[in-house]
């Protein structure tokens, strides 16, 4: 764990409201309801990982599919005034804990490609593009943007 951040914790029903809108403020063009999130937390092979402040503020929570030999990302998401402290990076580990102790070999996601913090932190963390799927991401009325898949090798 990185010094000054909580350790990671796996979600729990209580914190579906905070992290449905913690994930609305980060994908205002597609936010996940308590519905779509208490979905997602019920698939069996669903981690659903958390970290909060000490006054119980989340700061960023991750979802990943982990089966098959495979993790997915599904989301990885970071409260604005928590970016860049290194609340990614933990999560990001905890789940190659969980992913090696599946015995999986590889992470996956995909990025919108015009997200470039992401994709600049994905590549800092030894992901490398697999993939890309024109028009993933509708954005309103904006023109939609291609989702770039990455991965990495555990």
């Amino acid at each position: 764990m990185k010094a000054g951040i909580p350790a990671v914790r796996d979600i729990l029903p209580g914190d579906i409201a905070d992290l449905a809108l913690l994930h609305a403020n980060s994908f205002p063009f597609e936010p996940w309801d308590r519905a779509s999130l208490e979905r997602l937390i019920a698939l069996p092979a669903m981690r659903a990982r958390v970290i909060e402040n000490a006054g119980r503020a989340k700061l960023g929570f991750l979802l990943a599919l982990v089966a098959g030999g495979e993790a997915e990302i599904v989301t990885l998401c970071v409260a604005p005034d928590a970016r860049r402290r290194g609340v990614a990076r933990v999560l990001l580990a905890d789940l190659e804990s969980l992913a090696r102790a599946a015995r999986s070999s590889r992470l996956v996601l995909e990025v919108a490609a015009d997200n470039r913090p992401a994709l600049l932190f994905y590549e800092s963390c030894g992901f490398a593009p697999i993939g890309r799927r024109a028009g993933y991401y509708r954005r309103g009325a904006a023109s939609p943007a291609d989702a770039v898949m990455l991965a990495r090798e555990l």
